[in-house]
Parts: structure tokens; C-alpha cells; sequence
């Protein structure tokens, strides 16, 4: 219970506090000094009014806070914005589409086959890609397999947060497989393949947005416990602001998120 006051706190009250401080420093305190009630005294009624203020102020910014739909995360050589969304809908940007490590285009309902509810699985319905067309694609990106074979059916596979470039859109290698098909990784590897995508793009943007969904958030396993979109999203603005490689400015780092239970784009920070 303390523990959710202090985050309430310092979510909320603690901006509030400070624009209120500044608003109290400059009105006089004669505009303050309305009779709320004429049972109180003077100094009662401005505190009355000063704390009416503090709650309208208060309950007005956890509206913003809780029901925005795109929010702003921008430094001196990064920007980023994380918005609700449809990938497939957005425009004006370069969109990373996450493959399993072996770049599979087989869609179905075996556990090795890509799920076609996945971002990956509506990719691929709506563009035919047969697994030749994909091997043809990553030879012309010049990227090179890993001397390993992948753990499901022995496949040829490719370093997590690998990009391959298909048109405007960027092909990324991204859950490892474990023995029946599905999608693992722990989350050092998870924070390792992040800061590869983020060199990756930096070789692909070609000064244009770049939009990724939250990576993780569908149905690959990361870490010992499924974590959760707000976390995973964390993560990965965490590890952009770590990188060396960022995209320039006025460009930017576009991350797209599905609206869910639990999550929302002011709870951005908490989780790290």
C-alpha cells in the first residue's frame, strides 16, 4: 500500500506540486481569498481554494497522463515516440516486420510454423514469400549465417536483431527456436539482439522513420517469465538511449504499440 502511494506520488503529485508551488509563488493570495464558506475564517478559505486548485490541477493531469495516445521521449542526438497503433496502417517510415532466427514463411497452425494472428504471420498473407524468395533476399543483403544450426529441425539461422531489406519494409531475424518450433530467448539475449537492431538500422533507415512494434509482446517467450508489453517496452527505449547508434534528427524512432490490459504510454518508465 505505501509502495503504490509513493508511486502515485511520484507519478502525479509531485508535477502537480511544483506547477502549483509556481502558480501560489505568482497569484496573489487575494484572489485566493473567496469566501468558500462564511463559517471559516480568511485563512482557511485560501487554503480551501488553494487545495481545490491542487485537485482540479491533479485530476486533470491524470486524465492526460492515462488516456494520451502518443507520447514524446527526446533527447540531444535521439528522438522517440511510442503511439498506439495498426503497423500495417502507418505511413511515411520504413517498418521492421520480427521473424523467427531462421527467417521461416511457412504460415499455419504447427508449432514451428509462424502464427498467423503474429505480425509476422499477417506479413506474410498479405505478401507471398515463398522461403526460396526469402533465402534470395538475404543473399542480396550480404547477411551471412551462423555456423550453428538452429535447435528446430536443424535449419539454417541467423543472428537475433539481424535486418534484411525487402522493398520499404525491414525484415528482421529476431526469436530464437528451441526444439519444437517456438519462440525463446532470455532476456540478455533479448537486450542483445535490441542493441544489434539498433546498429542495423542505422545502416538501413536512409533518413526516413523508422516504425517497430514492441518486440516480445506477441507470442515469444522472453526470460523466465512472459514479461509484460509495458516492461518490454521499456526495455527497448532503454537500450536505444544506450546505443551509439541512433537516428539522426529531425527522423525518428516510431514504436508502435497495441492497446491492452494493463498497459498504457504514461506508465512509460516505471518498469527499467
Amino acid at each position: 500500500m505505501i509502495d503504490k502511494v509513493y508511486k502515485f506520488y511520484k507519478k502525479y503529485m509531485c508535477s502537480v506540486a511544483a506547477l502549483c508551488g509556481f502558480l501560489f509563488a505568482i497569484i496573489p493570495e487575494e484572489l485566493f481569498a473567496m469566501e468558500i464558506c462564511f463559517y471559516f475564517s480568511e485563512k482557511i478559505n485560501i487554503f480551501l481554494a488553494r487545495f481545490g486548485l491542487f485537485a482540479i490541477l491533479l485530476f486533470l493531469y491524470y486524465c492526460y497522463k492515462n488516456n494520451r495516445n502518443s507520447a514524446l521521449i527526446e533527447g540531444y542526438d535521439y528522438k522517440i515516440t511510442v503511439e498506439y497503433g495498426n503497423l500495417f496502417k502507418v505511413e511515411n517510415c520504413k517498418k521492421v516486420i520480427p521473424f523467427d532466427e531462421c527467417f521461416t514463411t511457412t504460415v499455419g497452425d504447427r508449432p514451428f510454423d509462424i502464427n498467423k494472428t503474429s505480425i509476422c504471420g499477417q506479413y506474410l498473407l498479405k505478401n507471398s514469400i515463398s522461403q526460396r524468395d526469402m533465402y534470395e533476399l538475404i543473399k542480396e543483403s550480404g547477411l551471412k549465417p551462423l555456423r550453428s544450426r538452429s535447435s528446430c529441425q536443424n535449419k539454417i539461422r541467423y543472428e537475433s536483431g539481424s535486418l534484411v531489406p525487402r522493398d520499404n519494409d525491414l525484415l528482421l531475424a529476431f526469436s530464437k527456436l528451441d526444439s519444437k518450433g517456438l519462440g525463446v530467448l532470455s532476456k540478455h539475449e533479448y537486450i542483445d539482439s535490441l542493441f544489434r537492431l539498433w546498429s542495423e538500422i542505422d545502416t538501413y533507415y536512409k533518413g526516413i522513420d523508422i516504425c517497430v512494434p514492441v518486440l516480445g509482446s506477441g507470442v515469444t517467450r522472453i526470460g523466465d517469465k512472459k514479461l509484460t508489453q509495458q516492461e518490454l517496452l521499456d526495455i527497448m527505449i532503454a537500450t536505444y538511449k544506450l546505443s551509439t547508434y541512433k537516428i539522426k534528427k529531425p527522423q525518428k524512432l516510431r514504436i508502435i504499440c497495441r492497446k491492452k490490459d494493463n498497459f498504457s504510454i504514461g506508465n512509460i518508465g516505471e518498469t527499467v
